[in-house]
């Protein structure tokens, strides 16, 4: 399975870092839908039917909490990984033993070559647990 056949949720309210993660990812080959607060990454989820493999994201929004909101989608789509992605530590004990070997922690600031190895990294673990 390639690449581009991966779509990849981010969400970040930060709009130069959310255009810059998104364009990025689309290079890589993704298809990458981008939004700007929780409770439209929720309805997208929600209305997308298990259509994204993996979520990109910011772990210090206003809105749901990213907890909370990772658990929502994990519950939702069943295939879906998640990128918690933040510069303060984000703790995830409750999330990896929610959805083992579906999470991920990424510490700001990142280089876009590391967000693409952990997007990929995630992708990965799912085509082997297939």
């Amino acid at each position: 399975m390639g690449q581009a056949s991966h779509r990849v949720l981010i969400v970040d309210d930060e709009p130069a870092l959310l255009k810059m993660m998104a364009v990025f990812l689309g290079r890589q080959g993704f298809i990458v839908t981008d939004v700007g607060t929780t409770e439209e990454a929720w309805s997208t989820v929600e209305a997308a039917r298990g259509e994204f493999d993996v979520a990109v994201l910011d772990g210090t929004m206003a809105g749901i909490g990213v907890e909370e909101l990772a658990l929502r989608m994990l519950s939702a789509n069943p295939k879906l990984r998640v990128l918690a992605a933040s510069g303060y530590p984000v703790d995830m004990t409750s999330l990896e033993a929610a959805a083992p070997g579906r999470v991920a922690f990424l510490q700001k600031p990142f280089g876009p070559a590391a967000l693409a190895g952990a997007v990929r990294r995630l992708v990965g673990a799912e085509e082997k647990s297939l």
